[in-house]
């Protein structure tokens, strides 16, 4: 990746989606993390040729959605503390692209990385990153929002750190710096993640986390590596009123 950028960046991680009451995020470029697997269910879905994806807080959100548009005319998925919403379609990535997405709207509703994208609101910009997208979006933001501080936010569980999070974040803080060389300014949690991505092999430092062995007691280790592709696919995806899509 060759961008010449000029201006010093910003870059801050945020280690729980809870951090949002602690910054002010007027005027940031928000990036929403949720590697196992809101974030990286909802690159791969676009990456497959859905139309868009709705983010919502909760099933009784994404009801009122599939309700407004037409019954039955979108792709409803989600889940509630990792169990599928009944009626759902399965939340990870690879059973939602097999059920079907392409030229589809998503409506999506999880525990965590959804309801990191609504308290986002109010930021400059937001984004939808994950391990599958992360080269591709590191580049479209320096090139996009020269100058401007980028917050990295991982979601997180229940109000919990996940590792697997602040892996994606240090995964992109390294794309970052790649790119970026002496002209970045990075706050220590960004260099730490950056550190901890550096030092954590894939797959084995997912299938090893906290929420990576639960999937895979689930029968779920596929999805979890496939969530490990570093830059599979080279897609921006962005939020615009409510919605997320495909930036050219």
């Amino acid at each position: 990746m060759t961008v010449k950028i000029e201006l010093t960046h910003k870059l801050h991680v945020l280690t729980r989606k809870e951090e949002f009451d602690s910054v002010r995020i007027a005027g940031k470029v928000v990036v929403v993390i949720d590697i196992l697997f809101a974030t990286t269910t909802m690159v791969a879905a676009l990456a497959h040729g859905a139309r868009e994806v709705i983010p919502v807080l909760d099933e009784a959100a994404a009801r009122a959605e599939d309700q407004l548009r037409g019954a039955g005319r979108c792709v409803l998925a989600g889940e509630l503390y990792a169990e599928t919403l009944p009626g759902f379609v399965h939340p990870a990535p690879l059973a939602l692209v097999a059920h079907g997405v392409k030229d589809r709207t998503v409506i999506y509703s999880t525990t965590n990385g959804t309801v990191a994208m609504s308290l986002a609101a109010g930021a400059k910009r937001i984004y939808c990153g994950a391990l599958l997208n992360a080269g591709r979006l590191a580049e479209h933001i320096l090139t996009a929002h020269a100058g401007d501080t980028v917050l990295l936010v991982c979601s997180g569980s229940g109000g919990n750190f996940n590792f697997e999070d602040f892996f994606g974040a240090g995964c992109l803080v390294e794309r970052f710096a790649q790119a970026l060389g002496s002209v970045t300014d990075l706050s220590d949690a960004a260099r730490a993640a950056q550190t901890v991505y550096r030092h954590s092999p894939i797959p084995h430092a997912l299938l090893e986390c906290r929420l990576g062995r639960m999937m895979s007691a689930r029968g779920l280790k596929h999805e979890v590596e496939f969530a490990c592709r570093v830059d599979a696919f080279p897609v921006v995806p962005a939020l615009d009123d409510g919605r997320l899509h495909l930036l050219g």
